[in-house]
């Protein structure tokens, strides 16, 4: 900064001609600078007097009264030049020290008497002013101006970096947070994986491990399966009449099957007399039945579960009512006295809701001139219904046959049968359900497409294996062309300690007999059993078998009856 020049303030006497242009300090700008104005002109020349004590340096311009006269003094140089006082106007200061040599002098702008006077100089004792023309400056506090300031620029920039800063950190959490959920994410993914493929394969689907898949491939299908089977026997409570169905459950080839039973099917009582399904159901009552099945149809039946109505009606209302097929209109069988027709209480069409009360009266539904397939073959829709509808969750099928509140038979407890049935829940719900009818013969025999689609397929394909103490089973089929040679030999091996089969009759009549087993054991059986026909040993011979006899006879034309 220049050093603070106080200005000039006298007055210069000269010629007349110079005598217009005169200055005074009015004061400082905001950068220390010295302000003049010109002094009005006077009216005539005088010359002033000598400054006195206290004039000069100290005078205050604005002071009020008579202005005393300003006495001449010599210019001065602020860097202690020396130059001696000229005649004339006083020349510009020059901050710097310097005075243009062209001669020609610039003029400070005129200030006027309102003008805007910054800084004010104080007076100064002629010591200071010598020191100043010595070359040692002495700068004083009043030559400063310090104005702070705010800058808001500065605050905008930190302003600004505050906010990068923050913004930069959530940006790093945000990442470091989506890594963690990516992680996350990760491990329940390959958790889902495993258990997904643990659970595929325990339950024996998963490729590559299943029995399908195997290095036996079809053999295995084809060779001992392992089937869980429960008979079911619907009471009709009202209108009288039962139906009888096997529930199969195949845990080698995971199929489940609902095997309808004719009540025309011929069975053998305990006494080894001929009778009928639907009569032993009646008769012999649930275990003698199912030991009759048994027989017939060489399946090992674990239990029996007895179903009236009733039961029905809950079972389906505690299931949610059920979605199925109807191939029938159902009228209701309480408005049968009626006079006036009603609607039905079924509809024949697809998908139908049924509840309790419309489910028993189409199972049980047999139309005028129907056979009784077409009513059993409602009833394992029904039952079907049912599956898909029940929890595959063991301990919640237990639940609901527990919420019957029915007394079971004591060969099948609620949580065998719950645990059962949510297995066959489980079948329907994935696809791998059917219902299949046992065909028969008229007179109640099994023919030979029960024996191979049914009876081998479903029920077993392998004859069951009584124990040491268990009756030989034979199968008779009568091939002599005359039907009362059958009682005959059913008599006969009855009374010799066997177990009659019936295995229907020859499409064809045989001229001679034949006696076959299958498996090597029962070789000596077999020829026992032609002896007691009366037979000859040569009619024994290794080959098939039905399903479910130990041994099978033909009885040809040479069969008489005798033993």
């Amino acid at each position: 900064m220049n050093d603070r020049y106080d200005g000039y303030s006298g007055s210069y006497s000269g010629d007349a001609s110079n005598t217009s242009d005169q200055y005074e300090l009015v004061g400082y700008d905001e950068y220390g600078q010295p302000v003049y104005r010109q002094v009005p002109q006077q009216p005539a020349q005088y010359e002033y007097p000598q400054a006195t004590q206290g004039q000069g340096y100290g005078y205050d311009p604005y002071a009020t009264g008579q202005q005393p006269p300003v006495p001449s003094y010599d210019t001065y140089d602020p860097y202690g030049a020396g130059a001696p006082a000229q005649q004339g106007p006083p020349p510009s200061y020059d901050p710097y020290g310097a005075v243009a040599g062209t001669g020609q002098q610039q003029r400070v702008e005129e200030q006027t008497a309102t003008a805007h006077i910054p800084a004010q100089a104080t007076p100064r004792t002629e010591p200071a002013a010598r020191d100043r023309r010595d070359g040692a400056p002495e700068y004083q506090t009043e030559q400063f101006s310090f104005v702070e300031e705010p800058d808001e620029n500065s605050e905008d920039v930190i302003d600004w970096l505050k906010f990068t800063e923050s913004r930069t950190e959530r940006r790093e959490e945000a990442r470091r947070r989506g890594r963690s959920r990516v992680v996350a994410l990760v491990v329940v993914l390959v958790l889902c994986v495993i258990g997904g493929v643990g659970y595929l394969w325990y339950a024996g689907k998963l490729p590559g491990f299943g029995a399908a898949d195997s290095g036996k491939g079809a053999a295995d299908t084809a060779g001992p399966q392992n089937r869980d089977v429960i008979v079911v026997h619907l009471h009709n409570t009202k209108g009288g009449g039962t139906s009888t169905a096997l529930l199969v459950n195949n845990t080698t080839t995971k199929q489940g099957t609902t095997v309808l039973l004719p009540n025309s099917l011929a069975l053998t009582d305990d006494e080894g007399s001929a009778t009928t399904l639907g009569k032993s159901v009646d008769g012999d009552g649930s275990s003698g039945t199912r030991d009759a099945i048994d027989t017939v149809l060489g399946t090992d039946v674990e239990g029996t579960w007895r179903l009236d109505t009733p039961y029905l009606n809950n079972l389906v209302e505690l299931v949610g009512n059920i979605d199925i097929d109807t191939n029938a209109d159902v009228p209701d069988p309480a408005a049968k006295s009626g006079k006036k027709a009603t609607s039905p209480l079924v509809k024949k069409g697809k998908q139908q809701t049924l509840s309790g009360p419309m489910a028993v009266a189409y199972a049980t539904y047999r139309a005028p001139g129907e056979s009784e397939t077409a009513q059993l073959m409602r009833f394992g829709q029904v039952m079907q219904g049912v599956l898909r509808k029940l929890s595959s969750d063991p301990h919640a099928a237990t639940v609901t046959v527990q919420s019957l509140a029915q007394i079971l038979d004591p060969s099948l407890g609620d949580k065998d049968l719950g645990a059962f049935l949510a297995k066959l829940a489980d079948r329907a719900k994935g696809g791998d359900y059917k219902t299949a009818l046992l065909p028969v013969q008229q007179d109640g025999t099994l023919s030979e497409q029960a024996t191979d689609s049914v009876v081998k397929d479903v029920l077993g394909g392998t004859v069951k294996n009584p124990g040491k103490d268990a009756s030989v089973r034979v199968g008779i089929k009568n091939a002599t062309g005359v039907k009362a040679r059958t009682e005959k030999a059913r008599v006969t091996l009855v009374n010799g300690g066997y177990t009659f089969v019936d295995a229907g009759t020859g499409s064809a009549p045989q001229a001679a007999s034949q006696v076959t087993y299958q498996d090597a054991d029962r070789k000596q059986d077999a020829v026992e059993v032609a002896k007691t026909l009366g037979l000859p040993t040569s009619a024994v011979r290794r080959g098939k078998t039905v399903a479910n006899a130990d041994v099978s006879v033909v009885l040809g034309q040479n069969y008489t009856g005798g033993q």
